[in-house]
């Protein structure tokens, strides 16, 4: 399982390259999106859903609320609610449903809801809740990727930087069972596959921020080994 400050290093990541985030989930993202306008983060909206909400010692938080324009209307938004997942509880789909609900209660706006599972291979995965009566029956269900769905030659392959998030997600599950100099090694794949997406310099440095604390290496040899191809690679053009 993927630490906490991992959690937290994803959200991070996650908000930077939001856009990114959302083609790598839709083909068509930027003909329904308005990428030019800013995307607004609105998490604190999440925690007047449900104010005094209980979560055991150590429990993990990783959710935001993004209002992304669409192209269609110029002040047309949609609002969509994305969870970071590494767990395997059963009443997840349940919680998901209460925040869409209290959301409209409130506003009487939709919201959409995406989930990101970043838990191993045998991970619960689901994607809707159903409760079926005598005479009614109510479903609902959301959109969700969990980080295995694709491999790492297909992940590779993609000229999305989200898709080398998803891969970092990956070796991550490596940490403590392979030496430093492996996990070093895959640092250095994700890092020269963003080098050939062709990104600005500066939008590259804080995926590769990210990138080196979350395939945490304690090793300073193999770190000023990799802030050194990096110096190389990009000709002093991103300073680690």
């Amino acid at each position: 399982m993927l630490t906490k400050q991992n959690d937290e290093l994803l959200k991070g990541v996650l908000e930077k390259y939001f856009a990114d985030f959302l083609r790598f989930l839709h083909s068509k993202a930027d003909l329904l999106f308005d990428f030019n306008r800013k995307i607004d983060f609105l998490d604190k909206e999440l925690l007047l859903l449900e104010p005094n909400r209980l979560r055991s010692k150590g429990k993990r938080v990783a959710d935001m609320l993004a209002k992304v324009y669409l192209k269609d209307n110029q002040d047309k938004c949609m609002l969509i609610h994305t969870e970071i997942e590494g767990g395997s509880h059963a009443g997840f789909p349940f919680r998901l449903l209460q925040y869409n609900y209290r959301f409209m209660d409130k506003h009487q706006e939709p919201i959409e809801t995406v989930v990101f599972f970043i838990g191993d291979k045998s991970q619960r995965k689901n994607t809707r809740y159903e409760q079926k009566g005598v005479f009614s029956k109510l479903r609902f269900s959301f959109h969700a990727y969990h980080i295995w769905y694709h491999s790492e030659l297909e992940l590779l392959q993609m000229d999305n930087i989200f898709a080398l998030v998803v891969l970092a997600c990956q070796k991550a599950y490596k940490e403590g069972k392979v030496s430093d100099m492996e996990l070093g090694e895959d640092r250095l794949i994700i890092a020269r596959a963003l080098l050939r997406q062709k990104h600005s310099y500066q939008d590259m440095r804080p995926f590769l921020v990210f990138l080196k604390n979350f395939l945490y290496v304690s090793n300073e040899e193999i770190n000023g080994r990799f802030d050194l191809i990096l110096d190389e690679l990009t000709e002093g053009g991103v300073k680690m």
